[in-house]
């Protein structure tokens, strides 16, 4: 057992408020509406009830009523074609032949995401449990509007889903997480290899896989506020424009373009030759300075723009492009190749400094 949980553990994480807080309304949902129908209308089709408002209580108020209608068109047309194909057979397994095939067509033809599994689930309970007589049809759909009903009632008016903080939270990563890198990089070109050009490589492309997280979140929290009862009391962090997703991507491509000609030069099988010492240490001053510029940017957005914090990016971007222009004289009186490792390096630098120097 020790040995197994140990094995489980990295998989394990402490769930955030956000989890808990839509788990515990899926399952008063759930007894809300067994509650109702199970208990207080004693109807005989009662399980249909909490099992569709616990798959309702959705991340946002809108996807709760959307998928609302989706399930309910999906569990109708399943118990139609099941009651259907029974009545005209009079045989459950060849009403499954007919009934089945045309639910899951119909499942995966309908645009309604994966709330076409319920046609065929739906058929294959109805014909299972014999219930396919009209007084059932008309529980069964009865009690599924009962569960959708209660479902989106509860997500919408028990602290109803916003994401504005989640896409902050993504947003503001992206300064910290550059900054991160670049001061690794900056720290490490001393006497760096190919095994930690390829580890900076792939943080870059760690980059990346955040911004597309980013722009996820922003459509969630873009839709958290689409049909929202409260959205006016709840307290909301907006995330900043769109032009600090731009300003960042472009940054990350930099970076990947920079680890990238260093894992080159440090690459035995590539005819890239690795910088001088010396450029080498232009190279590192530069990395280390826009690495403060990152974090200064971070700062700002952490704590609003004031002067303190541009002063603080301002004069690292000011030592970066001093650096770069060191770079920049190593380049005379070098071999063809070393120039082209250092006009590469140059390049990028020069873009990413570019792109970290805010528009007048």
């Amino acid at each position: 057992m020790r040995a197994a949980l140990a094995r489980l553990t990295p998989f394990l994480h402490r769930p955030d408020r956000y989890q808990v807080v839509q788990s515990l309304k899926a399952a008063a949902a759930a007894i809300i509406a067994w509650a109702l129908t199970g208990w207080w209308l004693d109807a005989p089709m009662a399980l249909m009830a909490p099992w569709a408002a616990v798959a309702l209580v959705q991340g946002t108020v809108y996807r709760s009523l959307r998928t609302a209608v989706q399930l309910f068109v999906m569990i109708a047309a399943g118990t139609l074609l099941a009651a259907g194909a029974a009545a005209l057979t009079g045989d459950t397994m060849i009403a499954m032949v007919v009934a089945l095939p045309l639910a899951t067509l119909l499942g995966n033809l309908a645009s309604v995401g994966g709330q076409g599994l319920y046609a065929s689930t739906t058929a294959l309970f109805v014909l299972a449990y014999g219930s396919y007589s009209l007084p059932a049809v008309g529980h069964r759909l009865l009690e599924t509007l009962v569960g959708a009903v209660v479902g989106v009632a509860v997500n919408a008016v028990v602290l109803p889903p916003v994401h504005s903080l989640h896409a902050w939270k993504l947003a503001a990563a992206l300064p910290r997480d550059c900054a991160r890198l670049l001061r690794e990089m900056g720290d490490g070109l001393e006497d760096y290899d190919a095994q930690r050009a390829e580890s900076w490589n792939r943080s870059a492309n760690d980059l990346l896989t955040a911004l597309s997280e980013l722009y996820v979140g922003r459509g969630w929290d873009s839709e958290s506020f689409r049909l929202n009862p409260v959205r006016r009391l709840r307290r909301s962090t907006p995330a900043p424009s769109a032009d600090w997703d731009i300003v960042w991507a472009r940054v990350v491509n930099r970076l990947l373009g920079l680890t990238l000609t260093l894992w080159e030069t440090a690459s035995e099988n590539r005819e890239l030759p690795r910088p001088p010492d010396r450029a080498l240490d232009e190279l590192g001053r530069l990395l280390s300075a826009a690495a403060d510029a990152c974090t200064a940017y971070g700062t700002i957005m952490a704590h609003g723009d004031d002067e303190e914090g541009r002063d603080r990016r301002d004069t690292a971007l000011a030592d970066a492009h001093r650096a770069l222009a060191s770079l920049k004289g190593r380049l005379d009186g070098q071999e063809p190749d070393v120039g082209a490792a250092i006009g590469s390096l140059v390049a990028d630098c020069q873009a990413l400094l570019d792109d970290l120097t805010p528009e007048a």
